[in-house]
């Protein structure tokens, strides 16, 4: 090897070396001075280094053990040093993983239950731009809150983007990508732009797609009757409603 290629090994195996010292220096503790900053940060709770957009610490809580993944924003209110209450509005529960790049962006409330996972890039927030006005700019226009909860063992996947008003039970699947509003029961599999159920479970049949009920009866989507006993939609010109016609 030639001295400029060893010259060059040994400079890149220094930097990866200052390189990782400075991640872990920089990450964000309980024990770290800006670890005091937070409403609470958990035991074990740790910020990945490079950080995100953070700031309104005072009303974020963090749960013990979890992960906040490299460049992932997590703020309260319009910008820092802005007193918002009493209460806090991020709330993230224990042995949760919030993957890198993601953006948690608090108005009122966030909540999000233990053993939730993201992929990188999910987006959630609790307020949005309005355009009630047709004239004024919709930048202009004073945005509208809605509260956010995201429940215990849910995953949501890569670039997911969870909107004001959101309701997302526990053990839910977000599919990456889909853009989330209304609510979700738990055992959900939720897709698609806008997103819907795509996948429910149900006890003693396993997942099933969105025309069954938790019942295990089918659901027509419209009119028509069903067979709550055995899951079967009686359709004109069977056997049994001619039997049934010809007993009146």
């Amino acid at each position: 090897m030639s001295l400029h290629g060893v010259v060059r090994r040994a400079l890149g195996s220094l930097v990866h070396r200052l390189w990782e010292t400075v991640r872990r220096i920089g990450a964000v503790t309980p024990a770290s001075p800006a670890g005091y900053r937070f409403r609470r940060l958990g035991e074990g709770a740790c910020l990945s280094f490079p950080l995100g957009a953070v700031f309104g610490e005072a009303w974020i809580e963090i749960g013990d053990h979890t992960l906040i993944g490299e460049r992932v924003s997590i703020s309260t209110g319009m910008g820092p040093g802005v007193d918002l209450g009493p209460d806090s509005i991020v709330r993230i529960g224990g042995n949760c993983s919030i993957g890198r790049g993601s953006h948690i962006v608090g108005h009122q409330s966030i909540d999000i239950g233990d053993d939730v996972f993201t992929g990188p890039y999910v987006y959630i927030t609790d307020q949005n731009h309005v355009y009630d006005d047709p004239e004024a700019p919709i930048g202009r226009q004073w945005p509208r809150n809605n509260p956010v909860s995201i429940g215990s063992g849910s995953w949501l996947g890569t670039g997911a983007i969870i909107l004001p008003g959101t309701r997302i039970g526990r053990q839910c699947v977000v599919a990456g990508g889909a853009v989330v509003r209304g609510e979700f029961p738990d055992h959900s599999v939720i897709a698609g732009v806008p997103a819907k159920v795509v996948r429910r479970y149900v006890p003693g049949q396993g997942w099933l797609p969105p025309h069954m009920d938790v019942a295990g009866t089918v659901e027509t989507g419209g009119t028509g009757a069903t067979d709550t006993e055995t899951g079967v939609i009686p359709r004109e010109g069977t056997d049994r409603d001619r039997s049934a016609a010809g007993n009146r």
